[in-house]
């Protein structure tokens, strides 16, 4: 009987587990959804309209926290997606961190918003490797503000990714050079059951899930398909 006590017990355990990092990843897909909507809503401090229609993927981390005492390091939790084939509408979320390091004169703790922008197949390529490091493995630029802004320099037209932050209200281009991108296995299990990794779900056909709905709906609506 405590045998069988002990097994009902753990099961127990396990399904409360599963239900709150359920909820968790829950919650960052509608953080994540939150933070695209009211960057784009906002014409002249929003991300470039044909900068946007022109990406290959997104990549949304809301909350990267920043602190440092001497030594500083950046982490956060998001989102990758991409456009499905063909460039009409976008496929399933694969989750991904944001990590990053520094040394020097620096104190202080604060919190970010970022938001990506993969440009081209290189940079997509990218994402579907365990991990690479912004800036040494993939061309970065800080992006340019503004609804009707353009890419006017070379940097941004030959980047593979483009990047921004919002902290304390204000959205501007930000660097993130030397932070680097890994799969998030662990969330991504939550989502789909299986430790998948982002190459098994960009533009793989899996199955959407159900809580990325409001994400794809704020994604399709201010860029349904691909330009070139």
């Amino acid at each position: 009987m405590r045998l069988i006590s002990l097994t009902i017990a753990l099961a127990l355990g396990s399904t409360i587990l599963s239900a709150a990092e359920v909820n968790k990843t829950s919650g960052r897909l509608g953080d994540a959804a939150d933070l695209f909507s009211e960057i784009m809503s906002a014409p002249d401090k929003s991300i470039p309209q044909d900068l946007l229609d022109r990406s290959e993927c997104v990549v949304l981390v809301p909350g990267m926290m920043k602190g440092a005492f001497v030594f500083g390091g950046k982490y956060g939790r998001g989102f990758a997606l991409c456009r499905q084939e063909g460039g009409q509408g976008w496929g399933p979320p694969a989750a991904m961190r944001i990590e990053g390091g520094s040394f020097g004169l620096q104190v202080g703790f604060s919190s970010s918003d970022v938001v990506l922008l993969v440009m081209n197949e290189r940079g997509m390529k990218r994402l579907t490797t365990s991990k690479f490091t912004i800036g040494a493995d993939a061309t970065a630029a800080l992006g340019p503000v503004g609804r009707n802004a353009t890419a006017q320099t070379d940097a941004l037209m030959t980047a593979e990714i483009l990047s921004w932050s919002r902290s304390r209200g204000v959205f501007a281009g930000a660097s993130l050079d030397g932070a680097t991108m890994r799969n998030d296995l662990d969330e991504n299990k939550v989502m789909y059951g299986h430790k998948w990794t982002g190459k098994q779900i960009l533009n793989s056909g899996a199955k959407m899930p159900e809580a990325a709905g409001k994400l794809i709906a704020e994604l399709n609506k201010y860029s349904p398909r691909k330009t070139h």
